[in-house]
């Protein structure tokens, strides 16, 4: 299997694809919501990383399941349940109105009966998804790029992901951002969350924040190819004047957290380590000013490889 670099992808030349799939994404994953059972921090809404794409999982539906995949490689939309049937649909320019009324035409025929919050959540403003004719552009090669800059994201994460044994999420998409993300959590209650995200209930995010925690992730913003991003809920003292590599991180004061232009790691003699050196210093700048027992959540994710290498 073909090794795949990181790829280039100015934010610039694929923005109105990018809101427009952003869109795309808020109505697969509100599918999702309006089935699957609630899952601490909203678990239970976002889509993962695929070989193809982006999917939702299996969700669960009357004693069966159902899942739906953004393919970006042969860009289409695939809704199929567990009983064997299957709709889908080109992915090509097209409204958000447009795209709303096929996926939800295609639920039908499959027998999934599915309502809605038909409008976006933190964005501004939050067009009606039947009425938003504003956003119409797909660019194939730049969403089958985008997936590929989330397949290297996802890819570096887990690996990140596997040196904790506290609580820690899946890596995951979250659609209300458009952000891949990863978080650890201390063990401990934060103080509850005040809100803000635009159009987008103080609830959820009191829901999502209710446990002190260290984030990390990716987002098609931020730098001129997207950013990696870390932050720390609550924000311990210090954490902002923190010293964090690589060259190129920065604590944003304008968006409360650090950041590490995706381009500075595209072009690293290691990418990898790059990242995986932005992502254990934010974290340790959280656990270490946040008085996180890290001895009791950490772990050395080879510590069985004596054994593998006994059997072979």
């Amino acid at each position: 299997m073909e090794r795949l670099a990181w790829p280039r992808l100015r934010v610039a030349d694929w923005t109105p694809t990018r809101d427009t799939l952003h869109m795309w994404t808020q109505i697969v994953g509100k599918v999702r919501l309006a089935h699957a059972p609630l899952v601490n921090h909203w678990w239970n809404v976002t889509l993962y990383v695929s070989p193809r794409g982006l999917t939702t999982s299996a969700i669960p539906y009357d004693g069966g399941a159902f899942d739906i995949e953004f393919d970006f490689v042969d860009h289409r939309l695939r809704l199929r349940t567990s009983d064997g049937s299957l709709r889908e649909f080109e992915l090509a320019p097209m409204p958000v109105s447009r795209f709303y009324t096929r996926t939800m035409e295609a639920l039908h025929e499959l027998g999934i009966e599915t309502h809605i919050q038909a409008r976006p959540n933190e964005v501004d403003p939050a067009i009606p998804f039947e009425e938003d004719h504003q956003h119409a552009s797909y660019d194939p090669e730049a969403a089958h790029l985008f997936w590929q800059q989330l397949l290297q994201a996802a890819r570096v994460l887990g690996e990140f992901r596997s040196r904790y044994i506290g609580k820690v999420s899946p890596v995951h998409f979250f659609w209300g951002a458009m952000d891949l993300a990863c978080t650890r959590f201390s063990g401990r209650d934060a103080p509850e969350h005040p809100g803000g995200a635009p159009n987008c209930g103080d609830w959820v995010m009191v829901e999502g924040y209710s446990r002190e925690l260290s984030s990390c992730g990716f987002w098609p913003g931020g730098g001129e190819e997207g950013a990696f991003y870390a932050y720390a809920y609550p924000e311990p003292a210090g954490f902002a004047d923190r010293p964090v590599g690589p060259s190129g991180a920065f604590y944003s004061r304008e968006n409360g957290q650090f950041l590490l232009p995706y381009e500075a790691v595209r072009e690293a003699p290691d990418p990898d380590r790059a990242l995986l050196e932005f992502l254990q210093g934010t974290y340790e700048a959280a656990a270490d000013l946040g008085g996180w027992d890290r001895a009791a959540l950490e772990a050395d994710p080879a510590r069985w490889d004596h054994k593998s290498r006994e059997r072979t």
